[in-house]
This record gives C-alpha cells, structure tokens and sequence, in this order.
C-alpha cells in the first residue's frame, strides 16, 4: 500500500487525489487529504462570490472524490509554522507528500498610504463575505460613500458587483449574516474600477464583465475618451484580436455610448441616489493613498498611456479620485511554508515536473502542485494537468518511495502530537449545522464564519 498525503483540499488537492485514484500502475494507493480548516474546497468554498452558484456547485464533484472509500479527509491540521506539524515530520507518517497550498497572500501595490485604515486587499474582503473564519465577522462597515478597485481581472470585477448589489438579492445564498447585515447598510453609491494598462489588456472575462450590467439599480459609466487611447480599441475592426477581447471591447463601447447619468436639476437627481455607480477606468497607475483624518481619502494616479511596444507609460498628469474604501485586486502570491524550499521571487517551490527541488536536486517523497508550483496563473480546471503532471511523477518514483517507512495509522499519530483533526463526519456535521442556521433565519444554508463556531458544529454540539 502507497500512503500519500496531500497538503490543501482546494481544487489543484482535490484534482491530485484524484488523479492518484484514477492511475492504474500502482493499484493500492491510500489518500489522506489534509488541510489547515476544518472545512474542505479551499478557494471555491471561500473564494467564489456567493452569487455565482454554478461555479460553487463545482463542490460537488470535489465532494465525489472526497468521499471515496481510498480518500480521507483531514481537517483542521496545520502543516508549518508555530504549533503546525513540520514538513520534516510530516514525511515520517507517509511514503509522499504533495503540497498544495495554493497562493495565500496578495500582491501590494508598495505605494505610499498603502497601510492606512480603509485600505485592504481584494482577498480580506472576498475571505469576509465568504465567511472565511481568520477574518473577523465584523471586517467590514462599508460606510464609506466611494470605492476604488484597484486591478481589472475577474477578482476586481467580483469585489465591486458584490458592492454594487443589493443585499436582498444575495440573502437567497450562504453569505454569512453579518456581511449580509453590513451589505444591507452600506452607504456605498460610486465604484470605480481601475487599471493601469487599457481594456484590451484587462484580465477579465466577458462573462464578468456583463454581469456587472445586469445589475439592478446599478448604472455603469465607461469614459469613451479612455478606451479610444487603446491601440486595439481603435482599430478594433482591423486587428484578429482574441475572441474574448474583441466581446469585451464590444461590451466597453456599448456602455460607453450610454454616456454618463444625467446631472440633477434643481434638486431632483436624474438618477437616485440609490443607484450605485459602477465606473471602468483605465490607463490609471496608482501612485499614493491620500489620507484625511487618519484614514484613506482617495487615490492619486499617474495618468499613462500605451508605449508603443504593448506597455503603457507615464504621461506626466495626475488625477485623484475620492474613496473611503480601497481593495486593491492586483494579484496573488504564494507564501513559504517552513520547511519547505521556496523561491521568493516567483512565490513558488522550486520544483521539476511537481518533483520539489531541495538544492537543485529532487527530494524524496516531495512534490507540489497547482499554485504553488506554477504561480496563481490560470483557470480552476487548469489545477487538473497540473495535477496529473506531478502525480505522474510520483507514480514514477512509487518503487523507490515504496521503500520509506511509513506510519500504519497516520491519524492515530497525529492525535498523539496533540492535534484534534476533523473528519469528513465532523465536516457533514458542520453542513447539517449550516443547514439548520439558515432554516432558523429564514434562509437557505448560511456559512458559519468563526473558528469556536465551526469547531463546536464539527464536534455536533448546539449554538
């Protein structure tokens, strides 16, 4: 028998379980799916807005593999750092182990003002509305009048359609109630959107993009003037551009023939003032964070244009935007585990088709896959080759990694460390009472959004 532990139980875990199950060379393979929660799906579970139900019901297909008699799930297990379990130690309990850990930290935008009150990353405010339990139920007052997104990928677009939507349209899915409570009190009416480079070049896709104007009592505004300095913009009928860009510059070109909302006259605004603005804006470099009162104020951009060679450059001018509220959505980036190699450059471990590199030589029973060994880049069914990749390497090296001592009851040893993991009963139960919370409130499933809270539902006791 071949005992495997995979570190992360997101999708690229998920996927390499998977794989391990569906390869027949090595035909005894018994899987441990750890992870640092108590509840499985990493990023789909806490990291896919709740109004996209067709892209959290992938869930369902993780779950199959989850509950296959060859795989157990492992919760709330820390693997590294202070009072996690060390990679080192780790190996003693199974013939491999593969790292899936994905790209837990943002990308700054190293700006002055970054750090003031106000200013968060995109990732804090997703990991808020999806009731991740490190981020605190309360996070979010969202009392400010103005927002800026800063970055223009799927991320930022979500951010701001979650800001921009009215909290009766999202009380039908499991967002937690104080994000729900505090998205019904928001005094937010204006979002910008904003990108230093232009449309053509932005990371989202048209299926985002056209959501956001579908929004009820939202209005987009696109300032012509700015995708005209978008070299495929203008030539849009000439170029063989991507399929995507070219239905994104069309979506772009019909908003911004819409021009912008009428000006109030006398006191009687055109457009209510509940409806929220969503506003596009490209060819916009952040530069700083104003401050007032101790707080952020707004941001100071460098206004840019295309250079020629597919960048942009400055052109010298500067404008400054109003916000109460930044999230900045410019990326994701790998953090080291203790233990394990890392390359800070890259934010990824150095690794040979998923086999971990330990001075330029692969180490016995370690791999990697998804985010961590090939950086946030791609979709979530682009964690599925990656996946196989590094499974087939470890196939490869079973005969050799069939000779290392392994523990019989690798769980059995882990409770004698001290650790108190959650199985995937304790994870049904936590189901059954994210089921009841909702019932109580009228709703569907609501998620729980507190370690004690989940912790108490995975052991099945009441409140």
């Amino acid at each position: 028998m071949l005992r495997v532990a995979v570190v992360g139980s997101g999708p690229s875990g998920v996927y390499t379980a998977q794989a391990l199950l569906n390869q027949s060379l090595v035909p005894d393979v018994r899987v441990h799916v750890l992870d640092r929660l108590p509840t499985p799906y990493g990023l789909v579970r806490y990291g896919v807005a709740p109004d996209h139900e067709k892209i959290k019901s992938l869930q369902n297909s993780l779950r199959a593999v989850l509950e296959d008699e060859r795989v157990t799930f492992v919760g709330h297990v820390q693997i590294g750092g202070t009072g996690g379990v060390s990679p080192a130690r780790l190996a003693e309990l199974y013939h491999a182990v593969v790292y899936c850990v994905g790209a837990a930290a943002d990308r700054p935008l190293a700006v002055p003002g970054e750090d003031l009150p106000g200013s968060y990353s995109a990732t804090r405010f997703v990991s808020w509305y999806s009731a991740h339990p490190d981020i605190a139920p309360d996070g979010f007052a969202l009392q400010a009048r103005s927002a800026v997104v800063i970055g223009v990928g799927n991320v930022a677009v979500d951010v701001a359609r979650i800001l921009a939507r009215g909290a009766d349209e999202l009380r039908a899915t499991d967002v937690p109630r104080a994000a729900l409570g505090a998205l019904a009190g928001s005094r937010v009416r204006e979002v910008h959107i904003a990108g230093r480079r232009g449309p053509s070049q932005a990371r989202f896709t048209t299926k985002e993009l056209r959501e956001l104007g579908a929004l009820p009592g939202a209005r987009i505004v696109v300032d012509p003037a700015e995708l005209a300095m978008d070299p495929a913009y203008a030539a849009q009928e000439g170029l063989p551009l991507p399929a995507v860009v070219r239905r994104n510059l069309e979506v772009l070109r019909g908003w911004s023939a819409e021009g912008e909302p009428a000006v109030p006259v006398h006191g009687h605004p055109a457009v209510s003032d509940a409806v929220r603005r969503i506003r596009l804006r490209f060819f916009l470099r952040p530069v700083e964070l104003l401050e007032r009162g101790g707080r952020v104020a707004g941001v100071r951009f460098a206004r840019t244009a295309p250079d020629g060679a597919g960048g942009v450059q400055d052109t010298g001018g500067y404008e400054d935007v109003e916000a109460q509220l930044v999230l900045r959505a410019v990326g994701y980036r790998g953090v080291e585990l203790p233990g394990l190699p890392f390359d800070p450059v890259r934010g990824t471990v150095p690794h040979a088709a998923g086999r971990v590199l330990r001075d330029g030589v692969p180490s016995p029973g370690e791999y990697v896959a998804g985010w961590i060994k090939r950086g946030p880049t791609g979709v979530i069914g682009s964690n599925r080759s990656c996946a196989k990749e590094t499974v087939a390497s470890l196939i490869e090296d079973a005969p050799l990694l069939a000779r290392r001592p392994a523990a019989d009851d690798p769980l059995a040893v882990l409770r004698a460390w001290g650790l108190r993991p959650v199985e995937w009963d304790g994870w049904l139960s936590i189901e059954r009472a994210e089921a009841a919370l909702g019932r109580s409130l009228g709703r569907g499933p609501v998620k729980i959004p507190d370690w004690p809270g989940l912790l108490a539902a995975a052991r099945g006791e009441e409140g």
